[in-house]
């Protein structure tokens, strides 16, 4: 039986606090780095919708409720997962819960993004979906990291 119920990924990126927290939380450039379009800013209690546009992913949708923003600190939402064998629409399919963590590390940020709540997916689709993850934050780590270093925001 698979007890994992979350993925946890580390990484320091030679930038600022303040300026992954500004690729973390202006929905424009989250969206470029993290490949998704976004249709409104994120705003804590509002919903984020769009459309992804990573390679192979294009076009499946994207529905977040932003939980937390606190500044140069903590920014979280809670994303939907589709399962195919479900026909639910996605906002009644269920939810994980992305946090990112910053930490001044004077030249550097500490950014720990953390996905939790995969006890809350179909059983027949957890192992999979954490698989996927893991791999997706393998990815989406050095994307931040690259976007960051090398864009002026």
């Amino acid at each position: 039986m698979d007890t994992q119920d979350s993925i946890v990924k580390v990484v320091d990126i030679q930038a600022p606090v303040s300026r992954v927290w500004q690729a973390l939380t202006d929905y424009r450039q989250f969206g470029e780095w993290f490949c998704v379009d976004l249709n409104e800013p994120f705003s804590p209690g509002s919903r984020s919708t769009g459309l992804t546009t990573y390679p192979g992913y294009e076009g499946h949708p994207w529905l977040a409720e932003i939980e937390s923003m606190e500044p140069q600190t903590l920014f979280s939402f809670r994303w939907n997962h589709e399962d195919a064998e479900n026909s639910l629409p996605l906002e009644q399919q269920p939810t994980t819960k992305v946090e990112f963590r910053l930490e001044d590390l004077g030249e550097a940020t500490r950014l720990t993004i953390s996905e939790t709540g995969f006890s809350a997916l179909p059983e027949s689709q957890r192992a999979e979906a954490i698989r996927l993850n893991t791999q997706g934050w393998d990815i989406q780590a050095q994307q931040i990291t690259d976007y960051v270093v090398t864009r002026r925001g």
